[in-house]
């Protein structure tokens, strides 16, 4: 290319340009496109519609079919395909087809793609953390993807309560790490039916979060051993009312049997009586031997229901008590096996981190957070249910003094508090606040070493700013549209749901990628002033001419787009792997730009 020459594209979705030259640079294209997949190939490879799929997410398609019927299409778009490595996009139709035709096998190779091209980035922020001896915040959730109540084309959809209500649809299990650098990171997303309960879902993110840090806590083997230890009396206990019981119960048997003995013995001679008064002729009076006879066996009728009601209450004490057991037992044993993992994971922790974990209540059962604290994670969360609440209502009056912790609330709380059922005590606060003219309460816990019960501002503040995960999440269905479900088979939903939160991470690094770079000196784009919703609602449709030249790859905005005038470098990738003949059209835009 000569030193005044230059190549100008028009493209309708300037930020889609930019975000393909990222991907390219970084591989993410050769990732995908390098993703073994069964279908055949016609005019386009599939691998190549998957890709078209996850631009369309990162364009903030609500509908598959805006791809090809949207006021600007984007496989109409060459400029867009260039920047992604592809000579053409296929229409919506070929993309629905193949994403209908995947396989898990084939998903969850796409998805591990993703993941390979995030790797550098998160392993980049961990490092950072670590080195500046930084917690790890994690925060966790389970979301709600709806769908039509009446449709019955969606696979393995249940009802279960998405946004206070009972939908239809899927749950999403999703863990994000708190970055320095880029606000908000998705480590992890999990699919689920729409009946699955957050109260099931805790251990299953810690492991996801886990497994895509490659790092983990010190586990808290002491205090597992200490749990496992205290099991001791109360299995001893138990034991002890198990063999009670079954002596009550053998005790019960044998009195039923006497009882029974002594009915068929009364009624022999009741029998032989009444024969006797027959063949004699006899009259029965009130007060005769057969009139006393039937009285007793009559009495005898009624002690052996009595008893044999005494049977089954005591086989009913005595069947729940062994259920108990084998609960205890199988209890028991899990910690145990849990222990032994524990300890095999210390020994190969050759690099402990600090980290924490921030749940809502949905999650906030005496198991779950008994396991968050073993697993050795600072945990804040609030109880499971109102019941918490209730007993810490019982523990203030009017003479309590209460702490503004924020404009309509307050807060009291208690250090080294043991609710009923929690293995380990806690840090435990109850909180009041108005909700228009409604006094509401609700309840805290917390596990670590911060002394939050001397700060309760702090702890108020800190805990409620896991709203940055409740955030991230309207972020993924009102930017990206994750509650707008493009597909019908089941594979590919997870694929749009992992694709989702990848968009969200991928549009961060992209910003930050940019904004490193050498800009233009005159009416150069701010990229890091521009949030994720405006990069993809008006940036990623905006028009602009692509301009390449021997300087590298621009691209200026028209005076049409929102960013009228301003001009953003792309560096990496300055000419495409296809390169089309020229057209028509290009000749006018490059002849109107030399021109004017």
């Amino acid at each position: 290319m000569g030193k005044n020459e230059e190549q100008i594209q028009v493209t309708q979705h300037a930020f889609l340009v930019a975000w393909g030259q990222f991907a390219r640079e970084k591989g993410l294209v050769e990732g995908i496109t390098s993703v073994k997949l069964r279908q055949k190939t016609c005019q386009h490879r599939p691998q190549t519609k998957v890709l078209e799929f996850l631009v369309a997410i990162l364009g903030g398609t609500r509908q598959l079919q805006d791809i090809s019927l949207a006021a600007h299409p984007l496989d109409k778009d060459q400029a867009v395909g260039e920047a992604w490595g592809q000579a053409a996009w296929a229409d919506y139709s070929g993309v629905s087809r193949t994403l209908s035709s995947l396989s898990w096998e084939e998903v969850y190779a796409i998805v591990k793609a993703l993941d390979e091209f995030s790797q550098p980035f998160l392993a980049a922020e961990l490092e950072k953390l670590v080195r500046q001896k930084k917690r790890l915040i994690l925060d966790g959730d389970l979301t709600g993807i709806p769908v039509s109540n009446t449709s019955t084309s969606y696979p393995n959809a249940a009802y279960g309560h998405m946004d206070d209500e009972i939908q239809l649809g899927y749950q999403a299990g999703v863990v994000s790490l708190v970055s320095e650098t880029y606000g908000r990171l998705w480590l992890s997303g999990t699919h689920h039916p729409g009946d699955t309960v957050s109260s099931t879902q805790a251990e299953a993110l810690v492991l996801e979060a886990e497994a895509r840090l490659g790092l983990r806590p010190w586990r808290r083997t002491d205090l597992l051993e200490k749990r496992i230890a205290e099991y001791g009396p109360i299995q001893e206990s138990l034991q002890q009312r198990l063999q009670a019981q079954q002596n009550g119960r053998q005790t019960a048997i044998d009195r039923h049997r006497q009882a029974q003995a002594a009915l068929d013995e009364h009624l022999q001679e009741l029998e032989s009586v009444e024969q006797n008064y027959r063949e004699c002729q006899r009259v029965e009076r009130p007060t005769s031997r057969l009139a006393l006879l039937r009285k007793r066996v009559l009495a005898d009728r009624k002690r052996c229901g009595s008893r044999k009601k005494a049977v089954l209450a005591a086989e009913a004490k005595l069947a729940k008590t062994q259920a108990r057991v084998r609960e205890l037992l199988a209890e028991i044993d899990g910690l145990r096996q849990r222990l032994k993992r524990f300890q095999a994971e210390n020994q190969s922790n050759q690099q402990p981190i600090d980290a924490e974990f921030r749940l809502d209540a949905g999650f906030g059962s005496y198991q779950n957070i008994a396991l968050l604290i073993e697993m050795g994670y600072e945990v804040y969360t609030k109880p499971h249910g109102n019941k918490t609440a209730q007993a810490l209502r019982k523990q203030v009056d009017d003479s309590t003094a209460w702490t503004r912790v924020g404009a309509n609330a307050e807060m009291v709380a208690w250090a080294n508090f043991k609710p009923k059922g929690y293995p380990y005590p806690l840090d435990m606060a109850i909180e009041r606040f108005y909700t228009g003219k409604t006094l509401r309460h609700s309840a805290l816990c917390h596990f670590g070493k911060d002394p939050v019960v001397q700060d309760l501002p702090t702890w108020f503040e800190h805990y409620n700013a896991r709203q940055i995960i409740e955030a991230g999440i309207k972020e993924s269905k009102q930017v990206f549209y994750l509650h707008r479900i493009k597909v019908r088979s089941e594979p590919a939903i997870f694929l749009q749901e992992r694709m989702a939160l990848f968009a969200a991470n991928f549009i961060r690094w992209a910003t930050s990628w940019l904004a490193e770079q050498t800009q233009p000196p005159d009416q150069t784009l701010n990229v890091r002033k521009l949030g994720i919703k405006r990069q993809v609602q008006v940036g990623a449709h905006a028009s602009a001419q692509v301009i390449r030249n021997s300087n590298g790859m621009f691209l200026r905005f028209s005076e049409h787009s929102a960013f009228s005038g301003r001009v953003l470098a792309l560096p990496g990738v300055t000419s495409p792997s296809e390169k089309p003949p020229a057209s028509f059209f290009d000749f006018l835009c490059r002849f109107l730009s030399n021109r004017f």
